[in-house]
């Protein structure tokens, strides 16, 4: 591992983002005004509540998205500046691994 790319490569965000209807889920968050329910994200698929809940989880686990209990609802939001400074890591680190990349 050259230069801190082992580190910087984070296989948790990887497998999270690896996922098509997560990438969709995660979308339309960003689309959304305010931190939003597992409902209200799912409102723009067709997909089971469950589900969607398990791919939020995902999301959560690996840092992209917080979850915040209010009563009996969790409320999720997207994590950008967590998101932003891990995709920065990694570029960095790519960089300085590879600087004059063929």
């Amino acid at each position: 591992a050259c230069c801190g790319l082992s580190e910087a490569l984070t296989p948790m965000l990887f497998k999270a983002l690896c996922e098509p209807r997560r990438v969709g889920l995660l979308a339309r968050l960003t689309q959304l005004p305010q931190p939003a329910t597992v409902s209200q994200i799912a409102a723009c698929c067709p997909i089971d509540l469950s589900v969607v809940s398990r791919h939020l989880a995902v999301l959560r686990d690996c840092g992209i998205l917080a979850a915040e209990k209010r009563g009996k609802e969790v409320f999720y939001s997207v994590r950008y500046n967590e998101l932003a400074a891990t995709l920065r890591g990694m570029a960095d680190a790519i960089e300085q691994c590879c600087p004059n990349g063929p």
